[in-house]
């Protein structure tokens, strides 16, 4: 089994927009979505892409396909695109070959293709684990779907992925987290958390504008977010993106209409993260007038938290007049001082299960 655990990889991204979709879910349009028009890709095409980026350097980790359901689209087509992906491969370019694909489009025939020309990777777009909500998305499958294709990908030996999608048409807080929950069950080794966005020239920009759908908030996103990223964390599966990527044409500027998008999304969850454990691990504490918080300078910024919203709360919270920051190497602790006596030490990995154990649907009014 091969594993697949950095979030930072260098990868070849080859776009098969809307390529072999059955359908057009509500939310989904993957020209504005990947920034791609390209409607006769083929090997030529593919050669051309990695050869362009073998002008920069001559490794990378993967070669992914993204965009479409790729296991749906014509097979002389597929075995165009994996042969020449497989030719990549051998020859070192690489070392996992990526695909991302449909529930409904997986069974055993399929599998064994992609195995014959090296595929390591399957992202399955569950999006949902409700089957209600997946009706009104207009997604084409059942949740009976998405439990079947991951048990199959994990019995062939692939590394399993799952994107989900908070703040679908019909859904609520209560069953996104029931999708994570659910999700967890099946064992996937890595996963993406999309949050809905309202693109432009979708069914989702119709509801929105008949005022048949209301997207999550910002903050309401971050904070569920920043929960099923929990959720996933302390059950050992890496979740490599948390937020569409900022592109181009998606940014609040271009193609984004409405819907919970920030440039940098996955910090402002990561930034609840922090934020949730400096409070839980300063209460019932009577503090002076400052307070000194040390911790290695990558997680400065998330304890600050986005123009320093992290500290200002902190200040008011506890009436605290000035926090200052210092910098220490180590990576995995965060220590708190009040006068220069400890008074708060918060082991990183502890975050994840202090925001689970302090984090109340009603209090965070994420209902939608």
């Amino acid at each position: 089994m091969v594993r697949y655990m950095n979030s930072s990889k260098k990868i070849i991204p080859i776009f098969v927009p809307h390529r072999g979709c059955p359908n057009d879910c509500v939310f989904c349009n993957q020209k504005k979505i990947t920034g791609k028009t390209n409607s006769s890709i083929n090997s030529a095409y593919v050669i051309s892409v990695v050869e362009d980026y073998l002008k920069t350097r001559d490794k990378y980790s993967d070669l992914a396909y993204f965009g479409g359901s790729f296991t749906a689209i014509d097979l002389d087509l597929q075995t165009e695109l994996l042969e020449v992906a497989y030719h990549y491969k051998k020859k070192g370019v690489f070392d996992n070959i990526r695909i991302s694909t449909r529930p409904d489009a997986i069974n055993d025939e399929i599998l064994k293709i992609q195995k014959k020309y090296g595929v390591t990777i399957i992202e399955l777009g569950i999006q949902s684990l409700d089957d209600d909500v997946l009706k009104k998305s207009n997604r084409g499958h059942s949740v009976q779907d998405s439990v079947k294709a991951s048990k199959l990908i994990k019995e062939h030996g692939f590394v399993l992925g799952h994107q989900i999608m908070p703040g679908l048409p019909g859904s609520s807080a209560e069953k996104d987290i029931e999708t994570c929950k659910k999700s967890i069950k099946l064992r996937p080794d890595i996963a993406r958390i999309y949050p809905t966005l309202i693109i432009k020239e979708t069914e989702l920009e119709n509801m929105y504008k008949e005022n048949k759908y209301l997207p999550l908030s910002l903050e309401n996103a971050a904070n569920l977010s920043a929960y099923l990223y929990s959720l996933y964390t302390v059950n050992n599966i890496n979740v490599i993106r948390i937020g569409l990527q900022n592109t181009d044409t998606i940014n609040e500027e271009n193609d984004v209409l409405a819907g919970p998008f920030h440039p940098a999304f996955r910090q402002l969850a990561e930034e609840k993260l922090y934020l949730n454990s400096i409070l839980y691990n300063l209460r019932d504490k009577e503090l002076n007038e400052s307070i000194t918080i040390s911790a290695n300078k990558n997680l400065m910024s998330y304890i600050t938290g986005h123009g320093k919203k992290n500290f200002d709360y902190i200040k008011d919270n506890f009436g605290l007049k000035r926090i200052y920051l210092q910098e220490i190497e180590d990576k995995s602790i965060i220590d708190i001082y009040d006068n220069l006596k400890l008074i708060a030490k918060i082991k990183k990995e502890d975050i994840f299960k202090e925001f689970i154990s302090n984090f109340k649907i009603e209090d965070k009014k994420l209902c939608f």
